[in-house]
């Protein structure tokens, strides 16, 4: 897994992280993406957050005007990810 460091976007004075995640194919990425897919943020603003998949790899790129809604947010997301990958090691895929 890779992140960056935390930034502030000096255009839009937004604080941005992201994140890319490997995954053992291209197949497990897509199903990770669909898992986590449907979870919107809570407030309406404030943050965003976008998932895209490149290969086998999930990004997760996100931009909060503050701190606080920048980390509930990331580690909301680190939970429901660690319970994806949980469940497809508990599942193994068939080829």
């Amino acid at each position: 897994m890779a992140a960056t460091d935390g930034e502030r976007n000096h255009e839009t004075g937004r604080l941005e992280f992201s994140l890319d995640v490997p995954f053992p194919s291209p197949r497990e990425a897509a199903i990770a993406l669909r898992s986590l897919s449907p979870d919107r943020e809570p407030r309406k603003g404030g943050i965003s957050k976008h998932l895209a998949l490149s290969g086998s790899s999930l990004t997760a790129k996100w931009s909060a005007d503050e701190a606080r809604i920048l980390r509930v947010s990331v580690n909301s997301f680190l939970d429901h990810l660690a319970l994806v990958m949980e469940t497809m090691e508990a599942f193994p895929m068939t080829p």
